[in-house]
């Protein structure tokens, strides 16, 4: 979404981590010819109603030289070579655009298996598949801030959320308008609360919120909100 997943300040635990819900091939290294680590997934911003597809790669110590992903039906999906590189590359993340009808993206990226085929800068062969579902998680709810609250304290302020049931984490972005600051983090499912660190919110400043459920497949959806701080008495 347009503000709610662009990975420039995420903590690289939680990106990690963001990567590894949706569908990995786990304990995997080139070594056993299959992917370190292999995810499809589908993610909506509810505000803006629109929706896009991400896929990630990553391979083991040598860098991929080509790769290759195929849809449901053996249809050719992405086509990479770094034909040039000696070096290749080992982790890759594409996102197609933001159509606002998510059926266009669903039309285009079908459900089902999505097949990955990678070649190593030394000729090694790497396969793996990751799943791709059309279903979407529940949105979480605001409670503190309210969308648009004006006079929010800017000093321990605690950012308060309801999600729906069978959640598997939360990433929440607070970002301030206009500048470069912003906070990313990933919580279980569970958490229903975050509270921001002293110092990097300000007095008489706007800031956006946005909140993702992530469901066991990957999937995220995204609510987002603004809210303004109190001015310094």
């Amino acid at each position: 979404m347009k503000t709610a997943h662009r990975p420039n300040g995420w903590i690289v635990a939680a990106a990690a981590a963001l990567s590894a819900l949706a569908c990995p091939v786990t304990g995997a290294t080139a070594e056993d010819g299959r992917f370190e680590k292999l995810s499809v997934y589908l993610e909506r911003n509810i505000q803006d109603h629109d929706a896009e597809i991400r896929f990630e790669a990553t391979g083991g110590d040598d860098g991929l030289a080509a790769l290759k992903v195929l849809a449901p039906g053996a249809r050719t999906m992405i086509e990479l070579k770094t034909p040039d590189s000696k070096l290749g590359f080992r982790s890759l993340t594409l996102e197609s655009p933001e159509p606002e009808d998510n059926r266009i993206v669903r039309a285009d990226f079908p459900a089902g298996a999505y097949r990955f085929e990678g070649t190593t800068t030394k000729g090694e062969s790497l396969r793996g598949e990751a799943q791709l579902s059309h279903v979407f998680p529940k949105p979480a709810a605001f409670e503190y801030p309210r969308p648009d609250q004006k006079d929010v304290r800017a000093t321990a302020l605690t950012l308060r959320w309801s999600v729906p049931e069978g959640i598997e984490a939360c990433a929440i972005v607070i970002e301030q308008t206009g500048s470069a600051y912003e906070i990313r983090a990933l919580l279980p499912g569970s958490a229903k609360s975050f509270t921001v660190p002293d110092g990097f919110l300000r007095a008489g400043k706007a800031y956006k919120f946005a909140i993702g459920t992530i469901a066991k497949d990957g999937n995220r959806s995204f609510i987002e909100a603004g809210f303004t701080t109190a001015r310094a008495r």
